[in-house]
């Protein structure tokens, strides 16, 4: 059972993988260390400030380091912090579940995936 005070608790990463794009930021720097031009590309068509906004974010809250290489052509890495990498079980979670369960989240109701079944 869950301690009552759960959802206060959980409340800032709830808000944090709620902006529009996070999910998709996090799931990519899962992979390992990104290029901002990678992540850019890889998430077509997010919008370079929006990017940088969501990053900046992450480094802010300590999920994500930024390393700047400099020289020519200066380039900027993004990492997981070790907070950032044990997020991992929650998204292995989450696609377990949907695995399991979530076939009427992409069908649209429970009702077509029932009559489907028979």
């Amino acid at each position: 059972m869950m301690d009552r005070s759960c959802p206060g608790v959980v409340e800032p990463i709830l808000e944090l993988l709620d902006g529009k794009w996070m999910l998709l930021v996090l799931f990519e720097l899962l992979n390992g260390t990104k290029r901002f031009g990678e992540l850019r590309r890889k998430l077509q068509p997010i919008s370079p400030k929006t990017l940088t906004d969501r990053l900046r974010l992450l480094e802010e809250k300590g999920l994500v380091t930024r390393t700047l290489y400099p020289g020519v052509p200066l380039h900027v890495e993004y990492e997981f912090t070790e907070s950032g990498k044990a997020l991992q079980p929650i998204f292995e979670a989450m696609w377990n579940w949907t695995q399991e369960h979530g076939a009427y989240l992409r069908s649209g109701t429970i009702e077509k995936d029932q009559e489907a079944a028979l």
